[in-house]
């Protein structure tokens, strides 16, 4: 049994594999395409080709600049890296307190119960964007002590 399960699997995939297209011009000249040979009378086939494989790199990538690359002395390029260190450690502690100002906002609109929110979606709802805001911050403080990580 198993043998002839096995056997049809591999004959319809054979099928699926080596399936032909054809292709039909009607009376009005709209082409129309299909693989199904009973609804493919008076059809050309077409040719299709399973695509070629990619061809290896010839050679392998240049190493190094090129000798016209345009490049910076030691010293202006550890000033730039400051800069950057210093920039970036400055929207870190202006995200901080963001974070701060968001989670103290949500802390005050969780103890607050309107009288129009008999349903707990509603408060649910009423809470998200804040929530949201929460979230946001806390990303954005996760990325920039990524990207300060990777400071020289």
């Amino acid at each position: 049994m198993r043998t002839l399960v096995l056997a049809l699997s591999l004959t319809f995939v054979t099928f699926a594999v080596r399936a032909e297209i054809y292709e039909c011009i009607d009376q009005s000249g709209n082409k129309r395409f299909t693989n199904i040979p009973s609804d493919a009378k008076g059809c050309k086939p077409m040719n299709i080709a399973p695509p070629p494989k990619a061809a290896a790199p010839s050679k392998p990538p240049a190493k190094g600049a090129p000798a016209n690359f345009p490049s910076v002395d030691a010293q202006t390029q550890k000033q730039r890296d400051t800069d950057r260190r210093r920039i970036l450690e400055q929207e870190l502690a202006s995200e901080q307190k963001l974070l701060e100002q968001a989670q103290k906002d949500l802390a005050e609109q969780e103890v607050i119960r309107l009288g129009s929110e008999r349903n707990y979606q509603r408060v649910l709802d009423r809470l998200e964007p804040f929530k949201k805001k929460v979230k946001l911050h806390e990303d954005n403080i996760a990325s920039l002590k990524k990207e300060l990580a990777n400071t020289r």
